[in-house]
């Protein structure tokens, strides 16, 4: 019997804050946002050439630092998205348990794909480290070497994409659905959500069409949603009376 009560009081003292998730939530969002922005335009956009592996190896050893600090704050986003995939699904479950666990299943499979993503980052790093058991390999090997590493890198990352884009249409679909969050963030983030799917198979079948034609076309929608989500989130969090009426 005591059990059963430590249980169900813990259950309600959970349940109890939603505004206190909603703002951890919105906050650990907005980081995962810039810090994403930053690697991909500011770390890869400006250090990697497109085709040319030799150049890619020259702005990389000449901004370590700066490829260094990007992939240090793409790996903190990974922790950042589990914790956050734990807070939607416990505002969300409300609408349906169900859903809310399956999107939160999709967006951890997303942060596992993406974690083992990066690591092609860092062995481009190992690679062009200039270490003593690397003399065997003439520099312009090891500088094709570390653009294959990042190009499957980016395959890799696209590859995570496809699971994102089911977390985002699943938990945009509850959002749409609550009624303790605007509709229209939930609509866009579904939206945003088809996008990435799209995106993410057309990197693998028609890569050239994925790279000139729908980015960043198809990502515009989900990081407006995401974006806006996550400061309704810090600003306005949960209508808690509406969030406590499903409960």
């Amino acid at each position: 019997m005591s059990i059963y009560k430590g249980g169900d009081v813990t259950r309600r003292a959970v349940e109890a804050s939603p505004q206190t998730y909603a703002r951890i939530g919105g906050i650990l969002y907005l980081f995962i946002i810039v810090a994403a922005l930053f690697g991909e335009t500011f770390v890869r956009g400006t250090l990697i050439v497109p085709g040319d592996a030799a150049a890619t190896a020259s702005n990389i050893l000449g901004s370590e630092t700066l490829f260094r600090v990007g992939l240090a704050g793409e790996m903190l986003t990974c922790v950042c998205d589990v914790v956050l995939a734990m807070i939607l699904y416990v505002l969300l479950r409300p609408v349906s348990r169900n859903v809310a666990l399956l999107a939160a299943f999709f967006r951890l499979t997303f942060v596992g794909i993406y974690g083992v993503a990066k690591l092609f980052e860092v062995a481009a790093l190992v690679v062009l480290g200039r270490a003593d058991y690397l003399k065997a390999l003439d520099p312009e090997q090891l500088y094709v070497l570390a653009y294959v590493f990042l190009r499957v890198h980016s395959y890799g990352y696209g590859v995570s994409l496809l699971f994102f884009g089911f977390c985002c249409v699943l938990f945009g679909y509850l959002i749409h659905r609550s009624g303790y969050f605007p509709r229209i963030l939930g609509t866009l983030l579904v939206i945003g959500g088809v996008g990435y799917v799209v995106f993410s198979l057309a990197q693998m079948v028609a890569p050239a069409v994925a790279a000139r034609l729908l980015f960043p076309w198809l990502i515009l929608p989900a990081f407006v949603a995401e974006l806006g989500l996550s400061l309704w989130l810090i600003v306005k969090g949960v209508n808690v009376p509406k969030w406590e009426e499903i409960t």
